[in-house]
């Protein structure tokens, strides 16, 4: 299983999630970078808030966060070397930075549609 990222408007008690536009992707990691990476140790030593909480649930960042939620990506796209070292498990360093960077480009381009459309982000 994967994690996947999309863009929700909220509708009433609900949501209502956007299209993937052509070319986007919605990969925001493997389930088991809930607690593994985006909950790690290394992740939640830089302050992080939004992605630690993958590692009890789904985290929905609400229209009136992803600007906070959009710094946080930068500072986890800072640091992603510490994070890519401590996390990397069997895939080499490459490997594994790669993999991560790609998803992070992923889940930055949901969180920059959302701030365009009015919108939250939900990662799932």
């Amino acid at each position: 299983m994967s994690l996947s990222v999309d863009v929700f408007l909220r509708e009433g008690d609900g949501f209502e999630l956007l299209d993937m536009p052509p070319g986007c992707n919605d990969q925001a990691g493997f389930e088991s970078w809930r607690t593994t990476v985006w909950g790690s140790d290394a992740v939640r030593s830089l302050g992080a808030r939004f992605f630690p909480r993958l590692d009890r649930h789904d985290v929905e960042v609400e229209p009136d966060e992803v600007a906070a939620f959009l710094e946080e990506c930068a500072l986890i796209r800072a640091n992603l070397p510490l994070i890519a070292a401590s996390t990397a498990g069997e895939k080499t360093l490459a490997e594994h930075g790669h993999v991560l960077g790609r998803d992070l480009d992923n889940i930055v381009g949901a969180a920059e549609r959302a701030l365009r459309a009015g919108g939250g982000v939900i990662i799932w």
